[in-house]
């Protein structure tokens, strides 16, 4: 550890510093991703959640083919990353915020529009792709380049934005289609997306940093390659999503298989997903503090022993301590992916490597929603779906632990500090 630690100040010694009269004003750009993060990845993410039911009565739909319009988009954000990510790299972060915050709001109004599921599925998947894509991985980046030292507070905090949009989106959507219906509420989520959303991508500046004795590409060389980061990341994202998606997608109908009501269940997940704001906070910290790596091993431990204990829970009262001690830790995982691909890909190729491997954890989330489900169906218990979330946490650890070996090596480069 004190060779990483050394590795890290040497990195830190060699960094730009920004303009003597911006440090002030990265603050605004972590609150206005965390803003922006809120209602784009909230509606995107889980936000369809809340129309399951009404589309399914409105239009006598199978629950199963309303659920894959969430799907749909959910594929579009992992697919779209691998392009945006990039384009974001080459002609800046704020033009492309702009265009996937203007795709979001104008698919969410044209689908106020739609009778037939295919167009549900297609306008979704274009938010998706053209859309959220262009806000997630490239608001990331932007705010690891604010943050030449002390990233994972930044990045924390941005991204505690996500959890707080995917507690309250599916609430307020709730709410918009009791009173106006389905229609009404994607027209009004649509034109919130375009009030709201474009302003404040348009605080989304570039860095302007101070020139030092040392240029961009000679400090970029200081980083691991980036054939080794990227590639262990995409795996080891794609485990621990698996492993967190079978609670996400499956805790409220375990509950409700212990007897409990819809909305006792649903208070549960609600209650762990607030607390989940503060861990993906403390872990931002926790990184600046002992390296973005081993907060990741921390969160995705945390996470790892906590998980199956769902399964030994009957009482709804111990439910209710339980999810938010098990939601702390399992919210600091994401912040640990995020801070350690900042911490480790030069900023020239940082969205890049933001898209491509938040791109595998969408398709974590997919697979273990869907794996969860399947073995409940194979089984008649979670037990078995639970188990499997274990194993691929203790995987996705062992990852992140080669990982770590291999930068902090004797013969590895010198990684840079979050």
């Amino acid at each position: 550890m004190e060779k990483y630690v050394m590795a890290i100040r040497r990195g830190i010694s060699a960094m730009p510093e920004l303009q003597p009269e911006l440090p002030r004003y990265r603050w605004v750009i972590v609150l206005a991703s965390a803003l922006i993060l809120a209602l784009a990845l909230g509606s995107i993410v889980n936000g369809m959640s809340a129309y399951v039911v009404p589309l399914e009565q409105l239009h006598g739909w199978d629950r199963a083919e309303v659920s894959l319009i969430n799907v749909s988009g959910i594929m579009g954000l992992a697919l779209g990353g691998l392009l945006t990510g990039s384009v974001a790299d080459r002609f800046g972060t704020r033009i492309v915020v702009l265009a996937g915050s203007t795709v979001m709001g104008i698919s969410y109004l044209a689908a106020s529009f739609a009778d037939d599921l295919w167009q549900y599925y297609l306008l979704m998947f274009i938010a998706g792709f053209f859309g959220a894509a262009g806000i997630f991985a490239p608001i990331m980046s932007l705010v690891g380049k604010w943050f030449p030292i002390g990233a994972g507070l930044a990045i924390g905090i941005a991204s505690a934005g996500q959890a707080l949009g995917q507690g309250f989106v599916p609430f307020g959507s709730a709410i918009l289609i009791n009173a106006m219906g389905v229609s009404g509420a994607l027209a009004v989520t649509g034109g919130l997306m375009l009030i709201v959303l474009l302003p404040l991508a348009s605080l989304l500046r570039p860095v302007a940093l101070l020139k030092t004795g040392q240029g961009a590409a000679d400090v970029e060389k200081d980083y691991p390659p980036i054939r080794l980061v990227v590639p262990m990341m995409c795996l080891a994202i794609l485990l621990c999503c698996i492993c967190m998606s079978v609670p996400l997608m499956h805790l409220v109908p375990h509950i409700q298989g212990r007897g409990y009501s819809a909305d006792q269940a649903g208070g549960v997940i609600f209650l762990m997903l607030m607390v989940g704001i503060l861990g993906r906070v403390a872990f931002g910290k926790l990184a600046d503090v002992i390296g973005a790596i081993p907060a990741y091993m921390t969160a995705t431990g945390w996470m790892t022993l906590l998980i199956y204990g769902f399964m030994l829970i009957d009482d709804l009262s111990t439910f209710y301590l339980y999810a938010p001690i098990y939601g702390f830790g399992y919210a600091g995982v994401m912040t640990g992916v995020l801070a350690t691909v900042a911490a480790h890909t030069p900023p020239s190729r940082r969205g890049f490597a933001m898209g491509v491997v938040t791109m595998f954890g969408w398709f974590g989330h997919a697979s273990g929603g869907f794996l969860g489900g399947y073995l409940y169906d194979m089984t008649g218990g979670y037990a078995a779906a639970y188990g499997l979330a274990a194993v691929a946490g203790a995987l996705n650890l062992s990852v992140v632990w080669v990982l770590f070996w291999k930068i902090q090596g004797p013969h590895a480069p010198t990684p840079l500090a979050a």
